[in-house]
């Protein structure tokens, strides 16, 4: 998977994530996801939010637009038979109102790390998800060291928590480290589920325009 901020005109952030498997399992289970949002302004405010899911014989497309001046947010969910996108399997349109300060995931993701994580107060702020809004708490569990392919590392571990859902997914636990500098780079992620956890390790970053 690969995160990229890229930055835009009028203040204006690109975020998009990527995930894509390879291997043998990528013959018995293709995996090609891909979520952009655009950012703008100091709490990085999400205006749009698209992301694009093929797993396996599952394809679908959901977007949020948000509408600050009224105060609303318009969500579409539609699956689709193949990854053509040809033919709709089902589609769900559903509006909601917003408070003003609202994320969806990628920009919530980005507005932690820039987050001042150096106490143990837990922090809460609003977010989309699904067809709703939740209050979004991030638990600070305080200093880690890290070891990873790419090194040891200093980091702050934190957990996102959205509405009664458990993390950014109802599947499990999300635990987060953060690299304790400024660039508060998440060197590892571990997604506790029932039948044990899933772990994810940074293998490269680049920085500059984009990172």
């Amino acid at each position: 998977a690969d995160m990229i901020a890229t930055p835009l005109s009028d203040g204006k952030f690109l975020f998009e994530s990527v995930a894509r498997n390879n291997g043998a399992f990528k013959s018995i289970y293709p995996v090609a996801d891909t979520i952009r949002t655009i950012s703008k302004g100091n709490n990085l405010l999400p205006e749009s939010f698209k992301k694009i899911l093929n797993e396996g014989s599952y394809h679908s497309t959901s977007q949020i637009l948000f509408d600050r001046k009224n105060l609303k947010a318009t969500l579409s969910d539609t699956v689709f038979t193949n990854a053509r996108r040809q033919d709709v399997k089902s589609r769900v349109d559903t509006t909601i109102s917003l408070n003003g300060y609202e994320h969806c995931i990628i920009s919530a993701f980005y507005r932690v790390r820039n987050m001042d994580l150096s106490g143990k107060k837990d922090t809460y702020f609003s977010a989309v998800s699904g067809k709703k809004r939740y209050s979004l708490r991030v638990i600070i569990y305080g200093k880690e060291s890290v070891e990873t392919d790419l090194g040891k590392f200093d980091c702050i571990k934190v957990e996102p928590v959205l509405g009664d859902d458990g993390a950014f997914q109802a599947s499990g636990r999300l635990f987060i480290w953060l690299t304790d500098d400024e660039r508060r780079l998440p060197v590892l992620m571990r997604v506790k589920i029932p039948i044990g956890s899933i772990k994810g390790e940074l293998v490269h970053f680049r920085q500059g325009n984009a990172q």
